[in-house]
């Protein structure tokens, strides 16, 4: 039996096409992220590996609604409060879509930093100096040796950061971004049919997660291709 959706199916369809681009966008981020985290853990520099060890303690350690609140709600107050204390009133409006995109793509850009640090150290270090050898450069060595090494090791974790990602932008509804999440207590309010739409929200997210297998599995393929495991 096809549930009655009351006229809100396209309005879940857009929450999920909302979902999707969060998704993608704050992922995008954190693998930025992460690769200059992993790279100021790997860093000679203390100043470096302070920062990043700073960061990725601080994030893992605060729960992501108490990050997205924070910085959604309490910052612009803060900003606000003192500009009216330096005598400057100022107004700042959020934007909840990249207030979301942004808090989440830093939020995993700290797992993310943890994947690709394992994965610059799962790289032998004699193929680096082999480089060195045959008078490779530095960027040109990290090019055609480190990088598609580490992609090869990273896929997996990455992967795993892209399903907790995407549940994790369910969280974003808090700030009235109209995602599937939002989209589904909209719809329940209207209609008071709350197991429809919350058991409908889980199948999009359950089939994202599916696909996303699908496409992991993919691109670790191609990126093992020409390797034998052991």
């Amino acid at each position: 039996m096809v549930p009655d959706l009351h006229g809100y199916g396209w309005m879940l369809l857009r929450g999920l096409e909302l979902t999707l681009l969060v998704g993608l966008a704050a992922l995008f981020l954190a693998i930025l992220l992460g690769l200059l985290g992993a790279w100021g853990k790997s860093s000679t520099s203390p100043i470096a590996r302070s920062l990043a060890a700073t960061y990725t303690t601080v994030v893992r350690g605060v729960p992501e609604l108490l990050l997205i609140l924070l910085v959604y709600y309490g910052t612009p107050t803060l900003i606000q409060n003192l500009s009216l204390q330096w005598g400057y009133p100022v107004f700042i409006d959020l934007d909840p879509f990249w207030a979301g995109t942004l808090t989440l793509g830093f939020i995993y850009g700290a797992f993310a930093t943890e994947v690709f640090r394992g994965a610059f150290q799962s790289i032998p270090p004699g193929q680096l100096e082999a480089a060195r050898a045959i008078g490779m450069s530095r960027s040109l060595a990290f090019r055609r040796i480190v990088l598609p090494q580490v992609w090869r090791f990273a896929l997996p974790g990455l992967g795993n950061v892209w399903m907790v990602l995407i549940k994790a932008t369910a969280l974003i509804s808090i700030i009235q971004l109209d995602e599937l999440m939002r989209s589904a207590q909209i719809a329940v309010a209207a209609t008071k049919l709350p197991f429809t739409f919350y058991f409908i929200a889980s199948l999009f997210y359950l089939s994202i997660t599916l696909v996303s297998i699908l496409l992991q599995q993919r691109f670790e393929a191609w990126a093992n291709r020409g390797t034998q495991r052991a």
